[in-house]
């Protein structure tokens, strides 16, 4: 059974993101309460800004919180924070797509499947492990079911 799981090294590096825009907006709120040496405008747009990314960051990091396994003919898709977890046979898949985006010389790859209940899960090579080995079942499994290419 072939499992795709996040990344620890992504969670980690977004983690500390997350962490620094947490200081410095406690810091900036800090500087607000006790010196209130700038402009009431500079802290309301830093504030909020800084609020926006932390929340963007959470909730991209949340919902790219997922496991898919595969294997013995079926999917498992696994969302621990909702709490969600599907088995799916891979006669259960509509269609399957994998784009590929090449810049700076690094190559970005994203796997999206979608199911006949009509819910879809997407899998990137930069946010999960096996990505290349799940890949390669879903080809040899289900080539018929492959998205038309768009070109």
């Amino acid at each position: 059974m072939i499992q795709c799981k996040p990344k620890t090294s992504t969670y980690f590096a977004l983690g500390l993101i997350v962490i620094t825009l947490v200081g410095g907006l406690i810091y900036t709120l800090n500087h607000f309460a006790t010196q209130r040496t700038l402009s009431i405008f500079v802290y309301l747009f830093s504030t909020v800004l800084l609020t926006l990314v932390i929340l963007l960051l959470l909730v991209k990091m949340m919902a790219a919180y997922k496991f898919i396994s595969a294997g013995k003919g079926i999917i498992l898709t696994r969302l621990p924070l909702r709490n969600q977890t599907k088995k799916y046979l891979l006669n259960q898949v509509l269609v399957w797509d994998e784009e590929q985006i090449t810049t700076n010389k690094r190559e970005f790859k994203q796997l999206t499947i979608v199911f006949d209940d009509k819910s879809s899960f997407s899998i990137s090579n930069h946010e999960h492990i096996n990505y290349e080995e799940f890949v390669k079942y879903i080809q040899k499994s289900m080539p018929k079911k492959k998205a038309p290419s768009k070109n």
